[in-house]
């Protein structure tokens, strides 16, 4: 490799890949011609690799490189890629293997199947020997813009990011580097400032789903317009905001119990071994759920109360709370704890199951181009992930919120979680299982849209480094 032919060859591959991106032939390739080649080539981030090429090689970025600026990074680059290429090839046998791949992840402090680290390599395998030479490893990331094998992983991270009204999901996992730096918690602190804006964007659609949980049925076929309607004639349009206030509350203490009880219960999971499968990260994330649940919970129930409350009938939330203790004990603020809590399980086992498939899917198809997805992709596997998840915990989330709910409805029955499915099933059928699940939908594309703007936003004034 280091001969004068393979010097000359070597040469004579990066000359004619400079003069497949100088599409105007001036002899200069500029900030341009290098974002179309890049897309062309499928390298990447075009913006993150022409920083990285403009940063080393030239003072003026707008003026374009020479074929002797290129040159000049195409070498380093080639460096900087054999050391990674090294420090993968543990047995310094020449190539990267599928063992090899798992245990790289594992260092990182992440475990994936031997199916997942086979599709990871067949994405750079050209020759079909279900290994990667130098060869290939340099070819497939020469323009790439990753640095490392952690940025396939950092990609993938979506439960920050996406609010939709439900603190179920399982945690993120951040890496080392991440906690070491400080960045766990910038990037929580953005996915709260981001659930707030987007809560309080999507408040009305939010109560009016909790409106139609509790008050719609087969005899008044109560509809979305009909609903709010009803809430702006008894108080008004600031009254379809009602509610929102402990609901954005609730969110700062909720993400940081979950987060601490994670961690701790990965740690009592994990024992002796680095990492964690994705059906231990489900039981340690239905758990910390679990845990952040049982220690909120007296706020769900009081933010069920105050979006369903009628003009002046509390004072605020302080008198909300009050008159419930006085009126029906403590035991009033833990009603509808068990659906909610059994309702963890599907929802999380669910929105991580789809998740997982999806990101492996798009993995096994794509990935050759790009370990990044781009937005649009993780934007809409995250919201089908939440979706599936909701789906199949509402019902249990309805009769969560109509026990809540109980003493506010004069003369509603004061059942049990089997007794109200009973009721229900009887009178209104599977469907009455599913009451308030359209306005429910509509919130979920304004919210994911909300979070996720709010959240790039928050990380760019917190100084959250993105790759």
């Amino acid at each position: 490799m280091r001969g004068g032919s393979g010097d000359a060859e070597r040469r004579q591959r990066w000359g004619r890949l400079f003069e497949e991106l100088d599409s105007n032939k001036d002899g200069r390739v500029d900030v341009h011609e290098l974002r179309q080649g890049l897309a062309r080539l499928g390298g990447g981030d075009p913006d993150r690799a022409q920083q990285g090429i403009s940063s080393e090689r030239d003072p003026d970025p707008d003026g374009g490189l020479s074929l002797e600026e290129f040159t000049r990074y195409l070498q380093e680059r080639e460096q900087r890629l054999l050391l990674m290429f090294h420090s993968l090839d543990r047995n310094q046998d020449g190539h990267i293997d599928v063992s090899e791949i798992q245990q790289s992840f594992r260092a990182l402090g992440i475990s994936i199947s031997l199916e997942q680290a086979e599709k990871i390599l067949h994405s750079m395998d050209r020759d079909g020997t279900m290994t990667i030479d130098w060869q290939e490893w340099r070819d497939h990331f020469l323009l790439h813009s990753l640095e490392n094998v952690e940025d396939v992983l950092y990609f993938w991270k979506h439960s920050t990011v996406l609010d939709i009204g439900e603190c179920l999901t399982v945690p993120d996992e951040f890496s080392r580097q991440e906690k070491l730096t400080g960045m766990w918690w910038k990037q929580l602190v953005a996915g709260a400032v981001a659930g707030a804006v987007s809560r309080t964007g999507t408040a009305p659609l939010d109560r009016l789903k909790v409106f139609m949980q509790v008050h719609a049925s087969k005899s008044n076929r109560l509809n979305i317009l009909g609903g709010l309607r009803n809430m702006v004639q008894e108080g008004g349009i600031l009254s379809l905001w009602r509610g929102n206030g402990i609901n954005v509350l609730k969110i700062a203490p909720e993400s940081a119990i979950k987060f601490m009880a994670y961690e701790q219960i990965k740690r009592a999971i994990r024992g002796q071994q680095e990492t964690l499968h994705v059906q231990e990260r489900f039981v340690a994330g239905s758990l910390a759920g679990a845990t952040a649940q049982t220690i909120i919970y007296p706020m769900e129930v009081l933010k069920t109360r105050l979006t369903l409350r009628r003009t002046g009938q509390y004072k605020g939330l302080l008198d909300c709370a009050r008159r419930i203790l006085e009126r029906e004990g403590p035991r009033a603020f833990y009603r509808g704890y068990l659906p909610n809590v059994l309702g963890i399980i599907p929802y999380a086992g669910i929105d991580l199951a789809v998740y997982e498939t999806l990101k492996n899917r798009w993995l096994q198809q794509y990935s050759h181009e790009s370990a990044n997805p781009g937005i649009l992709v993780l934007l809409a596997c995250g919201t089908i992930s939440s979706t599936c998840g909701q789906i199949a915990s509402y019902p249990l989330a309805l009769v969560r919120t109509r026990m809540q709910a109980q003493a506010s409805i004069e003369g509603g029955p004061q059942v049990s979680m089997v007794g109200l499915l009973r009721h229900i099933l009887s009178q209104e059928g599977v469907w009455g299982l599913y009451r308030g699940i359209a306005p429910n939908f509509m919130k979920v594309i304004p919210a994911v849209s909300i979070s996720y703007v709010v959240y790039e936003n928050m990380k760019q004034a917190l100084g959250v480094t993105s790759r």
